[in-house]
């Protein structure tokens, strides 16, 4: 088994834990006896989904409130965790946000926002707690990733990029990783209904999508909880999304790019 068993100093350090993807894992994980560290900037929502988790599940459950944008805001998380006497045997690396435009008519301080906290945050994180799992020589990091990963997108065109980078990151990290007991799952969900579009500026974007197109929050969590138990490399959670997936990846860009640009057109 890919998780490690639960023991009282074990922790499962979340981000994004405040809603959607990352409070379902945190559920999900909780369910199954894990203790877990939840982090994001809402600590009211934080304080409320810890004690809830504690209640049900006679789990330790520790809110942090932290800006992980900032290189001293995943100091400060690192810090508490140590101060609480964890170690962080499960990594859920989920905290991120999307946008929309044309890189030229968007504005740059958004976009390099995006970066770091999509892609220099995760990194670092995972840079900073893999040494320890692979000294134990047990671990497990669910990096949140997208569909979007798999071809560029015009009118997102960032985001779709930050993506690209997690999967790719997590894929040869988890080659690195191997035969040290510890395992790195990027997990590639398509349109879920979160908070996620309307924090992107997308608008009424879930009104305009046909139902078939969602994800559950609770299937995706579901799905990249038992992909890190298996060991999973990469996980896509429903049938349509994995047939999106190899489309994106296998067709030729002159193909790919004026269809992603039509279907995020319509989507708006």
């Amino acid at each position: 088994m890919a998780l490690p068993e639960p023991t009282p100093r074990a922790t499962a350090l979340i981000t994004g834990a405040s809603s959607g993807i990352g409070e379902a894992i945190g559920r999900s994980l909780a369910e199954r006896g894990y203790g877990v560290t939840l982090v994001a900037r809402r600590e009211d929502r934080l304080r409320a989904l810890a004690a809830e988790l504690a209640d049900e599940h006679g789990v330790r459950a520790e809110p942090v409130a932290v800006d992980l944008v900032a290189p001293e805001g995943r100091d400060q998380l690192l810090e508490r965790v140590t101060a609480l006497g964890l170690d962080v045997e499960i990594l859920v690396n989920n905290a991120g946000f999307g946008g929309s435009g044309n890189v030229h008519r968007s504005d740059a301080a958004s976009l390099t926002r995006m970066v770091r906290l999509n892609c220099e945050a995760l990194l670092e994180l995972q840079a900073r707690v893999t040494p320890a799992m692979a000294e134990r020589g047990r671990g497990a990091v669910i990096n949140i990733a997208s569909t979007a990963a798999f071809q560029p997108i015009p009118g997102t065109a960032t985001y779709a990029a930050t993506k690209a980078f997690v999967l790719a990151l997590s894929e040869a990290t988890s080659s690195e990783l191997a035969g040290r007991g510890v395992s790195v799952t990027a997990v590639c969900p398509g349109p879920v209904k979160t908070e996620f579009a309307e924090a992107a500026g997308l608008g009424d974007v879930n009104a305009k999508l046909p139902g078939f197109i969602w994800t559950d929050v609770g299937h995706v969590a579901r799905d990249a909880v038992e992909g890190a138990e298996k060991g999973s490399r990469v996980v896509v959670p429903g049938l349509m999304n994995r047939a999106g997936a190899l489309l994106g990846q296998h067709s030729p860009r002159t193909l790919v790019l004026p269809l992603a640009k039509q279907a995020w057109r319509q989507a708006q």
